[in-house]
């Protein structure tokens, strides 16, 4: 599946490994296997098939976007866009849902 970063620390994170002290290190081993899961995805059905990163529509203000399931209260979280090329994701940021 195609994607984009609209978070710049993200995709330097994805690109270079920089500011992997930023998460606790299972988390940054998460966001990697989740990325590879991303990268061999035809399309976010692939996504909702691997039950384990609950892939999952967010509430509010956030209605938008999904998040999926990283480490523990950690989640990344992405928005589906559609254009004249297909479906792609934009990987926005990880938030800590626990706040802690």
């Amino acid at each position: 599946m195609n994607f984009e970063f609209t978070n710049w620390k993200l995709e330097r994170l994805y690109t270079e490994e920089k500011g992997t002290r930023r998460y606790p290190p299972q988390v940054v081993d998460a966001f990697f296997k989740v990325m590879r899961i991303i990268e061999s995805s035809e399309d976010e059905r692939d996504l909702r098939a691997m039950k384990h990163l609950h892939l999952e529509k967010l509430k509010g203000k956030r209605q938008h976007q999904r998040s999926l399931v990283l480490h523990g209260p950690f989640r990344l979280v992405v928005q589906l866009v559609e254009d004249d090329d297909g479906t792609y994701l934009l990987i926005e940021e990880i938030v800590n849902y626990h706040g802690g």
